[in-house]
C-alpha cells in the first residue's frame, strides 16, 4: 500500500461509507450488490476488492459456483434474469464500450427488472465500486496472504 488513505483522509472513508449506507438500505438484495462489486472489481483488476467481495458473498451463504462463475455470468446458469440485467449494466457502466456508455438495450433490460428507485441504487452501486477500485489500484492495495 502506498499510503493509508483511512488515516490520511478519513473524510474519503466517511463519504464512501455514506454512499454504502444508501446502497445497502435501497432495497437491492445484498447478494446482487456484492455480485456487482465482485464483477466490477474483476474488470478493474482490483485484487483487494475481488478478495473482499468474494468473502462477503461467502458470508452471505452464496454458493461457490455463483461466486466463481460471475466472471462468466453470461454462460453460467446460476443467476436470475434480474441479476443478469444488473451485471450487464455494471459491465457496460464500467467498460463504457465504444465511448458511448451504456447501450439502450442494456438499460431497457435493467429497467424491465428494477423500478426507478432501484435503478438509481444500481447506478450508485456501479459508481461506488468503480471509484473504490480506482483507490485500491492506484494505491496498490492487495489482499493479505
Amino acid at each position: 500500500m502506498r499510503i493509508d488513505i483511512l488515516a490520511t483522509a478519513p473524510e474519503v472513508h466517511r463519504a464512501f461509507g455514506a454512499l454504502e449506507k444508501y446502497i445497502r438500505s435501497s432495497g437491492l438484495p445484498d447478494a446482487t450488490v456484492d455480485l456487482l462489486y465482485l464483477r466490477i472489481s474483476q474488470l478493474n483488476g482490483c485484487a483487494y476488492c475481488v478478495d473482499a467481495h468474494s468473502a462477503d458473498l461467502k458470508r452471505l451463504g452464496e454458493d461457490d459456483r455463483r461466486i466463481w462463475g460471475v466472471a462468466a455470468w453470461r454462460e453460467s446458469p446460476f443467476y436470475t434474469p434480474a441479476e443478469r440485467a444488473a451485471l450487464a449494466l455494471a459491465e457496460e457502466g464500467t467498460l463504457l464500450p465504444g465511448g458511448e456508455g451504456v447501450s439502450d438495450a442494456v438499460w431497457e433490460e435493467a429497467a424491465a427488472h428494477y423500478p426507478e428507485e432501484l435503478l438509481a441504487a444500481l447506478i450508485a452501486t456501479i459508481a461506488q465500486m468503480n471509484a473504490m477500485n480506482r483507490l485500491g489500484v492506484i494505491n496498490k492495495l492487495a489482499p493479505r496472504p
